[in-house]
C-alpha cells in the first residue's frame, strides 16, 4: 500500500534532530523524498544517513532559516535532487535558554541580540520558508494542478499562556501567519497549516534527550497534560504528516494541538 506521501518531494528544516529528524523518518516511511535542512550540516547528514539505512531517500543541505538566501539555495537543492517540491515542512525553531537553576528567562532579562535571533529564527524563518515555496509552487504547478502544502511548527504556547513571553510571542505569530497566509493562498490551491505541540525533550533550551535525568523529565512534562505524558516528537511528526497528506486535502488554516489535551483545559482538580 502506498504512503500518505507517496511520491512527494519534502523540505523539512530543524532535521538535525527532535521533531525535524523524526519527521524525515516519517515522510520518508510513507513514500516521500526529503531534503534534510538544518543549520547543522553534519546533524542533518546523520538523519541522511538514517533515512538511506532504512532504504529511503533524502539528501541533506545546510540552512539557516533566518537567512532568505539560504532557504532559496534549500528550495532549489529539492528542485535540483528531486524535480520538484511539494511540501515545505518549516519545523525549525529555539527559544532564549533558560537561567541555570531558575528556569524560564523572564523578558525583562532578555538580551536585544538573543531576542533578536529568536524572532528572526520562529518567525521570519516561517515567513521566508513559506515565500520560498510558494514561488516554487506557482512555478512548476503541482501535477500540472497548482497547489502545494505548506506545514510549520508553532507550539501550544502561541495559543495560551505557556513556555514563556518571547517563545510564546514567537509561536503566536506562527498561528495567526497560518491563518492569513491559508486565505492569501487558497485560490492557488496551495494548504497551510501547522502543528502545535507542547512538552517535548528534544534538543530544545539547553534540554538533552540522552539525560541521565530523562525519565524525571519526561514524567515531569506529562504530568502537565491530561492524558499524562509527555509528547513525543513522533507524535508531531504524525499530525504534520497528515496535515501534508490527501487525508488532510480540505484542510486549511489550522493550528492543530499535539499536546495531550493541554490547550483544552485541565482535569477537575489539578
Amino acid at each position: 500500500m502506498d504512503g500518505l506521501v507517496q511520491g512527494k518531494v519534502a523540505l523539512i528544516t530543524g532535521a538535525g534532530s527532535g521533531v525535524g529528524r523524526a519527521a524525515v523518518l516519517l515522510f520518508v516511511e510513507h513514500g516521500a523524498k526529503v531534503v534534510a535542512a538544518d543549520i547543522n550540516a553534519a546533524n542533518a547528514q546523520e538523519t541522511v544517513r538514517l533515512v538511506k539505512e532504512a532504504g529511503g531517500e533524502a539528501v541533506a543541505v545546510g540552512c539557516d532559516v533566518s537567512d532568505p538566501a539560504s532557504v532559496d539555495a534549500a528550495v532549489a537543492k529539492a528542485v535540483e535532487a528531486f524535480g520538484r517540491l511539494d511540501i515545505i515542512y518549516n519545523n525549525a525553531g529555539i527559544t532564549v535558554n533558560p537561567v541555570p537553576g531558575k528556569g524560564l528567562k523572564s523578558l525583562i532579562d532578555c538580551e536585544p541580540e538573543e531576542m533578536k535571533r529568536v524572532e528572526d529564527v520562529n518567525i521570519n524563518g516561517v515567513i521566508y520558508g513559506s515565500q520560498a515555496a510558494i514561488r516554487q509552487f506557482e512555478k512548476q504547478g503541482a501535477n500540472g494542478q497548482g497547489g502545494g502544502c505548506i506545514v510549520s511548527t508553532a507550539s501550544v504556547a502561541g495559543l495560551m499562556g505557556y513556555g514563556g513571553v518571547l517563545y510564546g510571542t514567537t509561536k503566536g505569530a506562527v498561528v495567526q501567519f497560518t491563518r492569513a497566509l491559508a486565505i492569501e493562498v487558497a485560490d492557488k490551491g496551495i494548504r497551510v497549516n501547522a502543528v502545535c505541540p507542547a512538552g517535548m525533550l528534544t534538543n530544545y533550551a539547553g534540554m538533552n534527550p540522552d539525560s541521565e535525568h530523562k525519565d524525571r523529565i519526561l514524567d515531569s512534562m506529562g504530568k502537565a497534560h491530561p492524558l499524562g505524558r509527555a509528547i513525543d516528537p513522533r507524535d508531531t511528526a504524525s499530525a504534520a504528516l497528515f496535515l501534508c497528506s490527501d487525508l488532510a486535502s480540505n484542510i486549511t488554516g489550522v493550528n492543530l494541538p499535539v499536546d495531550g489535551g493541554l490547550y483544552a483545559g485541565r482535569k477537575t482538580g489539578a
